[in-house]
């Protein structure tokens, strides 16, 4: 068994030049990494095919647009985009803020069933 621990404080390293981007885990077709945006800082248009894109809004907010469509977030909002949706961010908010994101494949369907 492979253990994998980390702090996320680690993956929170701010730029005044532009947004940064901290890779926490990469398995597989799998990957985690951090976004850190000063105020005003923004993520431009895009989309990720094949996947969906999981964000979860650690500290600080801003609003997110998805396919057009304005969405506030805050510290422990979680969004969640279609990988075909056009998505985009930015930190219209006088504090730092960081986004833990998430983009994977489910191996199977007997890992999306509650039990």
């Amino acid at each position: 068994m492979i253990l994998k621990q980390v702090n996320l404080h680690d993956y929170i390293e701010y730029s005044v030049e532009r947004f940064t981007k901290r890779i926490v885990f990469k398995e597989g077709e799998s990957t985690v990494f951090v976004l850190n945006f000063t105020p005003k800082q923004s993520l431009p248009t895009h989309k990720h095919p094949g996947t969906n894109v999981y964000l979860l809004v650690v500290n600080g907010g801003g609003t997110f647009t998805i396919d057009g469509k304005e969405v506030k977030a805050k510290a422990n909002d979680v969004i969640v985009a279609d990988g075909e949706e056009e998505f985009a961010f930015v930190n219209d908010t006088d504090e730092n803020t960081s986004l833990y994101v998430m983009l994977n494949k489910i191996p199977s369907e007997q890992y999306v069933q509650n039990i």
